[in-house]
């Protein structure tokens, strides 16, 4: 019987504090609302809600651009090779040397062109002897004229042979057409090379040419000397400023595309040949308004932002439809939906309800930098 009281004695303390704890919460409750969200202690908004940084919407410039992929090319490349079959006996450059014009690279077995070159200057070396002795003897006249004449003819055939002697052992030596870089090779003293075969590569890479395809409705507005950007997967957030250098004088019929060539400098010799780069063709600029792209959001085909107002009851978010148009430099054109000088969400927008209370703890000028309107500690009264 002692047991049975006890349990409902302890059943009812046990309600009874869990009725005490259940007031004693409300009342801190609401002594917390009215301590932090009356008036004249909570600033802009109240102090209830959500804290946020706002932007501005201002107008920003912005760039009408033609994106497109194109190859690096050398402004002028060839693969050095050779014009007949024959042995390597030198190799007379390294692996991406630099070189000018006329530089011999590799040397070829000569043995015949050499025997046929001094074949051919014994051969002159006789011919100007004659030529000399039957000019003298036509000049005191104990030869005929006629003679002398046949020695000279014999004189400037021998030269003739003599100068073929030394074209045919030129080409012996293979040398660089212009200046530039040579690529790898893999040819030693000894290798036997046939035509068509790769000693090398010569690059002249101080500049370099970018062909790239563009719709043939943007020749009305393209001309030659059109400035341009590019960059590279190998140089992230980098640019390369150029320009059209020349645009094809015929378009695909397949594609409707012309393809147009840009030339960029190439201090250095960052841009390769054969590396892809991302063209963008600026059409002309405008001035539009913009938020940062950090206060829109996207859903579906559309996108949204939330716009603060300011009302009796405090500041509150308010969903709002806009038409984004490009994104450039961190913002996003707004072409319709917001007015300029609209204050924006900038921050937060995850947890953010339409309608929902904010609070603004920082604010972002028309540049997309804080400003400092407003304090960390006026932000936590």
């Amino acid at each position: 019987m002692f047991k049975r009281h006890f349990f409902i004695i302890a059943a009812a303390c046990l309600v009874g504090l869990m009725v005490l704890a259940a007031v004693l919460k409300i009342t801190l409750a609401d002594d917390s609302k009215g301590g932090a969200g009356g008036p004249g202690r909570g600033g802009s908004g109240g102090g209830r809600g959500q804290a946020v940084a706002e932007a501005v919407v201002a107008p920003r410039e912005f760039a009408d651009q033609i994106r497109v992929l194109g190859v690096a090319r050398s402004k002028r490349s060839v693969n050095i090779t050779s014009n007949t079959t024959q042995l390597i006996t030198r190799v007379l450059f390294t692996d991406g040397q630099r070189v000018a014009a006329g530089t011999p690279l590799v040397e070829l077995q000569a043995r015949e062109e050499d025997a046929d070159l001094i074949q051919a200057r014994a051969q002159l070396t006789q011919a100007q002897r004659e030529y000399d002795r039957f000019k003298i003897l036509a000049e005191r006249g104990v030869a005929p004229r006629v003679t002398a004449e046949t020695a000279e003819t014999a004189l400037q055939s021998a030269r003739a042979a003599v100068a073929a002697a030394e074209a045919r052992r030129g080409d012996r030596v293979i040398r660089a057409p212009f200046d530039g870089v040579l690529g790898l090779t893999t040819v030693t003293p000894g290798t036997l090379i046939s035509p068509g075969s790769v000693i090398t590569t010569l690059d002249d890479t101080s500049a370099i040419r970018v062909d790239f395809p563009m719709p043939e409705r943007y020749l009305g507005t393209l001309q030659v000397g059109t400035p341009l950007v590019a960059s590279a997967d190998a140089y992230a957030g980098e640019t390369f400023s150029g320009r059209i250098a020349l645009l094809d004088t015929r378009v695909n019929e397949q594609t409707r595309a012309v393809i147009a060539r840009a030339e960029f400098a190439n201090p250095g010799g960052r841009i390769r040949p054969g590396m892809m780069m991302r063209v963008a063709v600026q059409q002309g600029r405008r001035q539009s308004l913009a938020v940062p792209e950090a206060a829109v959001q996207y859903e579906g085909q559309g996108a949204f932002v939330y716009r603060i107002a300011r009302g009796e009851n405090g500041t509150t978010a308010q969903r709002v439809e806009i038409q984004a148009g490009a994104v450039e430099g961190g913002y996003v054109e707004v072409l319709s939906g917001l007015d300029s000088n609209d204050r924006v969400v900038a921050s937060g927008l995850n947890r953010i309800q339409p309608g929902a209370p904010v609070r603004v703890g920082a604010a972002t000028d028309k540049g997309g930098q804080k400003a400092g309107t407003q304090t960390a500690e006026a932000a936590r009264k």
